[in-house]
């Protein structure tokens, strides 16, 4: 079985805009050289919002990425997004937002329509996956995955079941196109039973608890807003939840490369971060066109 080598958990929120309260699990200032590919994870929610006035959309203004990408997973509530390379729509519960910024882009990120006029529960997350070297330049792209077309794999014995995002799972691909070998599970989990799951030997594993707790090897127990870093020796483990959980398994190739991270862009030199401020500055990243009746 792959042993824990660490927890790490997150208990205070900060505001991202006036839209997202996020609790950042880990970040690429702390351990993103332990589990790469993965640089950032913010657990956003859950939180309950009043209709916004009709005037105001709440969320998150435009603003600039490169050398990475953006993985927005919605469990409740509804997000818009609109970048300057022309990507974009509504991503709803159970859908997946795969943003590429590769060589830069602005974009903006706000509540959408339906929870802006009528209110309601915002809760999801958002990660951010590295990209090599040589993909760091890569032409921006978007990928919007609808819920009906993450394919679902139900566990043993009415344990619970998998939404495959990317990756494989039991020899289930998901539909999400990477560039790096990458496993990304969204994984529901019912009270008391115990589950095994084989992974790939040498590569990064780690289990995200959305809510639980749940127990790995029936040993530890993972509590919510936390992760649990394994070792990459040995190919399994198992998961035993106390009570229905919501959780998900990253995994992935490591990418053996410097990480040089300034905000929101992430390169492999400083000279690379400063050169990306000065193309988002002088407007080589794009621009948002404003949008008719917003503040």
């Amino acid at each position: 079985m792959k042993k824990i080598l660490f927890t790490q958990r997150a208990n205070t929120p900060h505001w991202v805009g006036d839209g997202f309260p996020a609790r950042s699990i880990f970040s690429y200032h702390d351990i993103a050289k332990d589990i790469s590919p993965f640089l950032l994870m913010d657990y956003l929610g859950p939180a309950e919002f009043p209709p916004s006035r009709s005037s105001h959309r709440r969320g998150v203004g435009e603003h600039p990425h490169r050398g990475f990408e953006t993985v927005t997973i919605i469990y409740s509530g509804e997000v818009a997004h609109r970048d300057s390379s022309g990507g974009g729509g509504v991503i709803r519960a159970g859908d997946v937002q795969w943003m590429t910024a590769g060589s830069g882009l602005v974009h903006e990120e706000f509540h959408g329509k339906e929870i802006s006029e009528k209110g309601g529960e915002l809760h999801g997350v958002q990660i951010w996956v590295n990209l090599p070297k040589e993909h760091k330049m890569t032409k921006p792209k978007y990928q919007a995955i609808k819920k009906e077309n993450i394919p679902v794999i139900q566990l043993p014995d009415g344990a619970g079941n998998v939404r495959v995002i990317a990756g494989d799972f039991n020899g289930t691909k998901g539909p999400a196109s990477t560039f790096t070998s990458i496993n990304m599970w969204d994984i529901d989990l019912k009270a008391g039973r115990l589950v095994e799951f084989k992974v790939p030997a040498d590569q990064t594993a780690v289990v995200f608890v959305a809510h639980g707790p749940v127990s790995i090897n029936e040993g530890q127990f993972i509590e919510d807003a936390e992760i649990a870093v394994l070792e990459k020796e040995n190919d399994t483990f198992t998961l035993k939840s106390t009570q229905d959980a919501k959780l998900m398994f990253l995994g992935g190739a490591t990418i053996n490369e410097p990480i040089s991270g300034y905000g929101p862009f992430v390169m492999n030199t400083p000279a690379e971060i400063a050169e990306a401020l000065k193309d988002y500055e002088s407007g080589k990243m794009g621009v948002l066109e404003k949008l008719e009746g917003s503040e």
